[in-house]
């Protein structure tokens, strides 16, 4: 008999696990699998538990929570000697990776999709020393996804972070960097970058011509506007309300590495996966191409088998 190593953030989201957890359960022991439970007490708990399965001869992670439980359990798995595939289960307020992978908002057809599909390489992120499955950013608005309180994000979803970001608009700082990707060399005002391999980010944002097993992550950079009217115009553009991305000052490009500089020395914050990802002056991220395996049906997204 396989054996499941199940970790569930039961106040993720609207705490939708709550009520079908038994039923969760039964289901994977209905398909012949021994399940170990294991809820989430602390931010770390996840990241701690899944290296714990990792190490302890357990064939699957089944992680039922949001973008940032799920990114525990990837931390957990990559910092592993042995790399086990994940399930998802997807329970938060965004759950912007599962709808790339394609995953099921009800928890009972995630189960599902998870007995039935397969697992699949997928690229994980690599930030300085730490793992991200979908996305990393720095600049406007990327605080709003962690400093959101949770009985906000159950309240209104991804419509939260939307209300929090505009109240921000007349207050967003640029950043003086050098970016360095691939031989190249960029120098300006940012007020805003992100490194992904997702079709949306927050439930917004939405990019179609991507893979998920590439070995190269998408990057979006927003130069320093000249007046709100002209930041108005840019959200936008990149929201996809017009027609055309502004070139002028959006910049988007792909790479399998890429470092992001301070050039006044002053630390840059980032987020990880929707939480805070540590501000540091000088940051490299990369890509690891198909290094986890996550339960997907692959014939529906765009993956190089």
């Amino acid at each position: 008999m396989k054996k499941i190593y199940f970790i569930a953030n039961l106040i993720a989201g609207r705490a939708t696990i709550n009520s079908c957890l038994g039923e969760i359960i039964r289901e994977l022991n209905k398909a012949d699998y021994e399940v170990t439970v294991r809820i989430t007490m602390s931010g770390t708990d996840a990241c701690e538990q899944s290296a714990y399965a990792c190490a302890n001869g357990y064939d699957m992670i089944v992680c039922a929570g949001g973008d940032g439980t799920l990114s525990q359990c990837v931390q957990g798995i990559m910092n592993s000697e042995r790399i086990i595939p994940v399930g998802y289960i997807p329970a938060g307020s965004t759950n912007d990776f599962a709808r790339t992978l394609g995953i099921p908002k009800e928890p009972m057809e995630a189960v599902s999709h998870i007995l039935k599909g397969r697992a699949v390489p997928c690229d994980i992120g690599k930030f300085n020393d730490s793992y991200f499955t979908y996305v990393t950013a720095f600049g406007a608005f990327t605080n709003v996804t962690y400093e959101t309180s949770q009985q906000v994000k159950n309240v209104l979803g991804h419509s939260a972070y939307v209300l929090s970001g505009l109240a921000q608009l007349t207050s967003i700082r640029s950043k003086r960097m050098r970016i360095e990707y691939d031989g190249n060399v960029i120098e300006d005002e940012f007020i805003f970058g992100m490194v992904t391999n997702s079709s949306s980010v927050a439930g917004l944002l939405s990019l179609n011509d991507f893979y998920l097993d590439d070995g190269v992550f998408e990057v979006t950079l927003i130069k320093k506007p000249t007046n709100i009217v002209h930041l108005h115009e840019i959200l936008s553009s990149l929201l996809n309300i017009t027609e055309e991305i502004d070139k002028e000052y959006i910049r988007f490009f792909r790479t399998n590495e890429i470092r992001f500089t301070s050039l006044n020395n002053e630390p840059i914050t980032w987020t990880i996966d929707g939480e805070y990802g540590g501000d540091l002056p000088v940051n490299t991220i990369s890509c690891i191409q198909r290094a986890l395996p996550i339960y997907v049906k692959s014939k529906e997204h765009k993956m190089q088998m």
